[in-house]
């Protein structure tokens, strides 16, 4: 369903608003945070408006990027444009679910004095199985309560290695969430990325500005390296620190995690859309399109959106790339 003119962040998953309205509603209405900056394709600007004016929540700025670049790009024209001074940025991207939003403002609060004083801040995840598919956070010293020294990034990592960290207690999924100065995020830039930093300061003192909208240079833009904020700076900077929190985290990122977030009837079954179900039970079945009858069966994620039909076995949703890639060279 996620596609590449409507992506996952645009779609109504797990509630009636978008994965994107619930991101900005996490702090809409909060005398703390000033009205958001979203950073965006420049192909989906007038839905991204249209998505926060059906939830009547103003922008501080919307950037258009001509291209993705990865996350460290993206996140330093926000910094740029939020005017690269002492303001704390909470970095969130849009395609997260948290069910607990109290637990997350809390970490938040814990964090801020050291975002205060320059340092780096990420989120770790409560870890409760041995994700493959997620970075780790080893946790160091506990610097101030509830936040730690980061000790070690550690890549996606085969299973017996998660099972070990998982067991260690002292390691956290890494959410993508950050939370640090916009000029302590600049200056790292500075001393890890300094391409990436002239590429994305160049692009936005020739970008063109429509009311909010902010749409960067493309050709300074492009100089920028591809990276995420991980491989850029937070692996590097010396001062990274670490909140954990519980918060029922997830990043939505198979049918699977979906159907965990999604309310089910008696039965287990989790039911969007023109369905009909009998004697079934444990099942995902959602259809944007065609109806979908189903008999007797049981631990089914099926999908029908458009003219494509998908049909997977519970705990193999992750597989669907694989799929993906198949059906372009069929």
């Amino acid at each position: 369903m996620s596609r590449p003119e409507r992506p996952k962040q645009l779609l109504a998953l797990t509630a009636e608003e978008t994965m994107l309205q619930l991101t900005a509603k996490r702090t809409a209405g909060d005398v703390r945070f000033t009205a958001p900056i979203i950073v965006a394709n420049a192909q989906h600007a007038s839905e991204v408006e249209a998505q926060m004016a059906a939830i009547d929540l103003p922008l501080q700025a919307l950037i258009l990027e001509p291209f993705g670049r990865n996350s460290a790009p993206a996140i330093a024209l926000a910094a740029i444009a939020a005017g690269g001074g002492d303001q704390a940025l909470l970095v969130m991207p849009s395609d997260h679910a948290i069910e607990d939003g109290a637990a997350f403002h809390a970490a938040v609060e814990r964090a801020l004095p050291l975002v205060e004083q320059g340092w780096l801040i990420t989120f770790g995840i409560d870890p409760h199985s041995p994700e493959t598919s997620y970075g780790w956070i080893q946790t160091g010293e506990e610097m101030t309560p509830g936040v730690h020294k980061v000790l070690h990034f550690v890549e996606k990592p085969p299973l017996d290695r998660a099972e070990s960290m998982l067991a260690a207690g002292d390691h956290y999924w890494n959410g993508g969430i950050f939370l640090f100065r916009a000029d302590a995020f600049l200056a790292a830039l500075a001393t890890h990325a300094p391409t990436m930093l002239e590429a994305t300061t160049r692009a936005m003192a020739l970008a063109k500005h429509d009311g909010r909208r902010i749409a960067p240079d493309a050709n300074a833009f492009a100089a920028s390296p591809a990276q995420s904020i991980d491989y850029a700076v937070m692996e590097k900077a010396d001062r990274v620190a670490v909140v954990p929190v519980s918060m029922g985290w997830s990043d939505v990122g198979s049918w699977d995690a979906l159907h965990l977030l999604s309310p089910a009837d008696e039965q287990g079954n989790s039911v969007q859309g023109d369905v009909v179900l009998l004697e079934s039970s444990n099942c995902l079945v959602r259809s944007d399109s065609i109806r979908i009858a189903m008999i007797g069966m049981t631990d089914l994620i099926v999908v029908a959106s458009g003219n494509d039909l998908l049909i997977v076995p519970r705990g193999r949703s992750q597989e669907v790339k694989r799929l993906l890639d198949a059906m372009k060279t069929a």
